[in-house]
């Protein structure tokens, strides 16, 4: 290796405050490239002062020799070394070689160390400083981790290093990263430079520690406190004076303290303020395109995973919105299965007991018409007659007993709707169901007595009434229930050209309920039920025929369209003379 290639000429001695007292003014001044590639060093000024074109010097000086570096811009003006040096410019920008991201820093660690590639790691262009971070960090940690092995000495310089390594607050993991390779990179060949111009605010344990330091000018206080407590205090009077490009330098292989005047770049200056002429930005050399291929690579893998995961977490929340959905709907079943549950029990208890010759539903009969049942199907022959007799007096008092405790699970009845239908529908007297007395107690007494009639025209008649009796709105609700079979009530309450009001089509459906017409069938929904009442009142001893005529009869009362049904079945004289022989007959 020649002189040329061991050292770099940056600067020229200067007479005054701190000159060298062994080399006339003028002389110029020479650089170890080892002791710089692999050293630590600080570069501090303020702004204008000439320590960014103190470092670019260096970094010419050393890529003319083919030594590679690494430079992290934080304001995007290294990019004028580009027009004489084919350097490797990534960041964020549009004006960058390429867009790098951490994914990225592995491979640029690699063309950095193995293929000696210069870069300029431009972080100045990411939006949120978090993603400058870490990029930073990685880009670090392979360094530093592939030196270990390489021991090849390597320059990485850092601007603004006061943002890294600050002397107040804590680190985050860049800074602690930079700490760790100027503490230990020497010896794995792993150099650092900060560059700062505020040395106040930057860790005095990193000033402290580094083998060369250039001190330009500085006029605040607290910087100049800092030139005294390092360099002496008639070091931080003259400081202040310094001309641009001026600057103290202290190295530890000479052990000196040198004034001295750096040489002007040579490349285009980037950095410098903006004037009133014309900007002209120079060409610049390209870079290799297989490299920047590879690292193209890289951020398309990216992309493809980025893109992966949006579509992923798309159909995520896709799914977690349908899960919502389904609990939600599942809480509303819940919500009124529970509800029906709770009307089943208070509003539908059933009590079995013998009824018109066999077994039916709790219909409120009055204890005298239980009697006549016996009656209805006593056996004509004497034999007979005496075991009639006696059965009919067991299933009197069965009759009797079965009566009370009817009545008594009524009562128990009343008392379960009143207190379930309290909480869920306040202020609604659902007992009531919102009707007159005589319309709401006249379907009960009339079902009840049912009990007691023993010809067809009789019950036809006397179901007829209860259907009168009966508020409009019921009756179509009712003519819903027989086309549609089973429904909730406000589907019925609709359909009947009303408004879907919970409470108002349950107070129209009770009626109908207590009436036997239609009868609850759960999950709150109620079917159509007057053949099955009609079946039951007749102890099942009409044949399907005789079942749909009396039932074609009752439904004539509500159903406009089988009037004239109804009335040649029950209102004409064959009608009546047919009805009138068959309660003969039943009576014979």
């Amino acid at each position: 290796m020649s002189e040329d290639t061991e050292t770099i000429t940056v600067a020229d001695v200067r007479d005054g405050v701190g000159g060298d007292a062994n080399a006339d003014p003028g002389t110029p001044v020479k650089l170890p490239v080892v002791d710089i590639l692999t050293g630590r060093g600080f570069i501090t000024g303020k702004s204008g002062s000439g320590k960014s074109n103190t470092a670019s010097v260096v970094i010419e000086k050393l890529l003319s020799n083919n030594f590679p570096v690494l430079i992290v811009d934080t304001d995007g003006e290294y990019y004028g070394l580009k027009e004489q040096f084919e350097l490797l410019h990534a960041g964020a920008d549009d004006e960058c070689d390429i867009q790098v991201s951490p994914e990225h820093a592995e491979k640029l660690a690699h063309l950095a160390l193995e293929q000696n590639v210069p870069i300029i790691l431009d972080v100045s262009g990411y939006l949120d400083e978090d993603d400058a971070q870490k990029l930073l960090t990685e880009v670090a940690k392979n360094l530093f981790a592939k030196e270990k092995k390489l021991k090849k000495p390597f320059l990485m310089l850092v601007e603004e290093c006061h943002e890294y390594i600050p002397e107040g607050g804590g680190m985050n993991e860049a800074g602690k990263m930079l700490i760790k390779i100027g503490k230990r990179g020497r010896k794995h060949g792993l150099g650092i430079v900060g560059i700062s111009q505020r040395p106040a605010d930057v860790k005095k344990d990193f000033i402290t520690q580094c083998d060369w330091l250039c001190w330009h000018r500085l006029t605040w206080n607290n910087d100049t406190k800092v030139v005294g407590r390092i360099l002496g205090s008639e070091y931080a009077d003259a400081i202040e004076d310094m001309a641009n490009g001026e600057a103290f330098l202290v190295t530890d292989w000479s052990e000196s303290i040198r004034r001295v005047q750096f040489r002007k770049k040579s490349t285009f200056d980037a950095g410098a303020t903006p004037g009133l002429d014309d900007f002209e930005r120079p060409d610049l050399k390209s870079i290799d395109g297989n490299l920047v291929s590879e690292l193209q690579d890289i951020s398309d893998e990216k992309a493809r995973r980025e893109s992966e995961i949006a579509d992923l977490r798309q159909e995520l929340e896709k799914k977690e919105a349908k899960i919502r959905d389904l609990k939600r709907e599942l809480e509303e079943a819940r919500d009124l299965s529970h509800m029906a549950d709770q009307f089943a029990q208070a509003m539908f208890q059933k009590a079995e007991a013998p009824y018109c010759g066999g077994q039916g539903r709790n219909l409120k009969r009055p204890e005298e018409k239980q009697s006549a049942l016996g009656e209805y199907n006593a056996p004509k022959n004497g034999s007979d007659g005496a075991a009639a007799s006696e059965s009919s007096d067991a299933g009197t008092a069965a009759a009797d007993d079965a009566t009370a405790s009817v009545r008594e699970d009524e009562a128990h009845e009343e008392e379960a709707v009143t207190s379930a239908t309290a909480g869920a529908y306040p202020g609604l007297d659902l007992d009531r169901d919102g009707i007159d007395d005589d319309v709401s107690v006249a379907p009960e007494r009339a079902h009840s007595e049912l009990a007691g009639l023993t010809g067809r025209e009789d019950v036809v008649e006397r179901l007829r009434n209860v259907v009168a009796s009966l508020p409009d709105v019921s009756r179509r609700m009712l003519a819903f229930y027989r086309e549609i079979d089973a429904c909730d009530p406000v589907d019925a309450h609709v359909a009947a050209g009303e408004v879907g009001d919970k409470q108002l089509a349950y107070s129209r459906n009770g009626p109908l309920r207590r009436a036997g017409f239609i009868e609850h069938v759960g999950r709150g929904r109620y079917a159509y039920a007057i053949p099955e009442l009609v079946r039951e009142t007749f102890a099942d001893r009409l044949d399907e025929e005789e079942l749909a005529a009396v039932v074609s009869a009752v439904e004539a009362s509500f159903v406009p369209t089988m009037g004239d049904a109804g009335e040649s079945e029950t209102g004409g004289s064959d009608s009546e003379t047919e009805t009138e022989d068959d309660a003969a007959a039943a009576d014979d």
